[in-house]
């Protein structure tokens, strides 16, 4: 099969996400893609049912999409893509991290897959991308460590950051700010009432709030 064209790239990678966010397993539905991608849902449909004619997604009856193995593999080989270039821009070129992500979402489909094998050899063979996300191998296998958001952590837990959503970029510069970092040691110390924010001991001894909504973008082990 012929390499996807970029917007077929585009769908597969936010089918493969949708499903790998969700809370429970099954289909993702049509207005779901719509969402993840900016479009309308009659945009969204028609791309759907030209992926299930090309043997990319399967339609599930009233409910929404699944990715075939093919499909699967297609949108692992553009999340390697992406995920290498964000670490090259971030390690080589010295990008900040919430840029690196709107960049490599252009880049992404202009790199072969020989390249992307150059640019890990290069770089070391990375496991994770700057913002804590697994690399898919060349081979299409992706390790993913459970973790939970940090709005579910308790008064007094402690965790590790694992990875944070990389898809707004003033979000990724207020997590920064805040040591709010792969691998970076926390502990939740309250819960403000009524959905106000969670004052978070980040490291030994730096104190930080972090709203609710930033909270969720926060992923721990």
């Amino acid at each position: 099969m012929n390499r996807p064209s970029p917007a077929v790239q585009d769908y597969l990678k936010a089918i493969y996400r949708l499903d790998e966010s969700a809370e429970a397993p099954g289909p993702v539905t049509t207005t779901q893609v719509a969402e993840a991608l900016g479009v309308t849902t009659a945009s969204a449909s028609n791309m759907l049912k030209k992926l299930d004619s090309m043997g990319y997604v399967v339609h599930v009856k009233r409910q929404g999409v699944e990715l075939t193995s093919t499909g699967r593999q297609a949108a692992l080989e553009v999340i390697r893509h992406h995920r290498l270039l964000e670490t090259f821009l971030a390690t080589r070129l010295g990008m900040p991290w919430d840029e690196v992500h709107r960049e490599a979402e252009v880049l992404e489909h202009h790199v072969s897959g020989a390249l992307a094998d150059r640019i890990a050899e290069a770089l070391g063979h990375p496991d994770r991308d700057p913002h804590g996300h697994p690399i898919p191998t060349s081979a299409g296998q992706m390790v993913n460590s459970p973790a939970r958001r940090l709005t579910e952590l308790g008064e007094g837990s402690s965790a590790t950051v694992a990875r944070v959503d990389d898809h707004d970029d003033a979000l990724l510069r207020f997590l920064a700010e805040r040591g709010l970092v792969p691998d970076a040691r926390i502990e939740v110390i309250a819960h403000a009432p009524f959905g106000g924010p969670i004052a978070v001991r980040v490291g030994e001894d730096r104190l930080v709030d972090v709203p609710p909504a930033a909270a969720s973008a926060v992923h721990v082990e």
